[in-house]
């Protein structure tokens, strides 16, 4: 059994009531499921769901639970942003933005790194939205610049700025998802190295910078634009109690969102407070912790805000991978070429490959760029972004069908 804090059990248990926290107790002594969400600019006839065994995740049609957890280091189709290695209860965002947005936005993902929720928010946002991804902190913004750039959809930025850098750049958006910083409880199954980091302290901590976060939001949210707030974690501090802040201080309005039971998320769990806010409890639902939930700004007022395409590249700071952009001749290599490639090593490609910029591909998709100045090809692919490791599998593990 995982030794937790004492006062995360008490408060939890408080929170959850007996029978829930049992459940969610015994979650611990059980294997956390692993999930994959396709990209479905990438992933068509030619690639398509995993190799079974596998069970659909039901609120995101591009999720797929997997029976084991495969090394997905050695899959070129993953750096090749085929798929994304993403927790179930997080593709819920998707869900919402499915329910709620039906024409072209600019959407803010104001908190983005390592990417999960940002790439499944670009894959269902209509056709002519445009993303802005951010993360304040620069080393995880890389991060995140290197998972959004690899899932290769155009209009998409990223950008490394404090939430309060937005609302001086007096940029709005139609939607912004606060996925905001937290004392992390929800990730107690999947990191134990977030129980050593938790206490009562920091979760005061983390309530105050919550709202501080979502008040530089909301003035960068339209009139009738929608905010979703999320968090991993079970307390009702950093969950329903901002979500109360929020509707009583800045006006807002929470939206319910179309759920089936099979599904077993929780409501809320804050005595008094019944508004339509999601949990998801390991142990009751498939997943992880999280709290998620939408809110609709309907308060009107005048802005002499601009739009953020006229502000975001003179204004804020913006991100770009380092290595050539465009479009190249196509290169394709087998499996150990592939993985040579993406270990950052020079390659020896076929006698009539042109000369210069290349795009190399597996299985069709492209992987990254080489310089082939004939006797051999030099690697291109950004140096953060290289497998680290010498002890490469002679064979691939065939997550998707091809």
């Amino acid at each position: 059994m995982t030794k937790l804090p004492e006062d995360f059990l008490r408060q939890t248990r408080l929170v959850m009531g007996d029978e829930r926290f049992n459940r969610f107790m015994e979650a611990f002594d059980e294997e956390a499921p692993t999930s994959i969400r396709l990209n479905p600019k990438k992933c068509s006839s030619e690639l398509s769901c995993p190799n079974p065994p596998y069970e659909c995740v039901p609120w995101c049609p591009e999720g797929f639970y997997l029976a084991g957890r495969p090394q997905f280091t050695f899959d070129p189709l993953l750096h090749a942003g085929c798929y994304y290695v993403q927790e179930a209860s997080s593709m819920f965002v998707t869900h919402i933005l499915r329910q709620f947005v039906k024409s072209p936005v600019t959407m803010l993902d104001l908190c983005a790194a390592p990417g999960g929720k940002s790439t499944a928010a670009r894959s269902v946002l209509p056709e002519g939205s445009m993303l802005v991804s951010n993360e304040p902190m620069a080393t995880r913004a890389q991060i995140l610049l290197e998972n959004i750039t690899k899932w290769g959809w155009t209009d998409c930025i990223v950008t490394n700025n404090y939430p309060h850098d937005f609302r001086k750049a007096k940029t709005l958006f139609d939607v912004i998802l606060c996925d905001v910083p937290c004392s992390g409880e929800g990730m107690f199954r999947k990191d134990p190295t977030t129980i050593s980091e938790w206490s009562v302290q920091n979760v005061e901590k983390c309530w105050h910078l919550q709202r501080e976060i979502v008040s530089d939001a909301w003035t960068c949210l339209r009139p009738g634009g929608l905010l979703i707030y999320s968090t991993c974690t079970f307390n009702t501090k950093e969950n329903e109690e901002n979500v109360r802040w929020m509707q009583e201080e800045l006006d807002a309005e929470i939206l319910p969102v179309t759920i089936q039971p099979e599904w077993h998320i929780t409501g809320s769990l804050l005595d008094g407070f019944d508004e339509p806010v999601y949990r998801f409890i390991p142990g009751i639902t498939r997943g992880e912790g999280l709290f998620i939930c939408a809110l609709h700004k309907k308060t009107a007022y005048k802005s002499n805000h601009n739009h953020p395409l006229s502000t975001i590249h003179s204004k804020l700071k913006v991100l770009t991978p380092d290595m050539p952009q465009g479009h190249f001749p196509q290169v394709e290599l087998s499996y150990g070429e592939a993985l040579q490639y993406l270990r950052g090593e020079a390659l020896v490609l076929p006698p009539d490959t042109p000369r210069g910029l290349i795009t190399t591909t597996y299985k069709g998709i492209p992987l990254g760029p080489m310089k082939n100045i004939g006797n051999r090809a030099n690697n291109l692919y950004p140096k953060p972004w290289r497998i680290k490791t010498t002890h490469l599998p002679s064979t691939p593990p065939d997550i998707l069908r091809s």
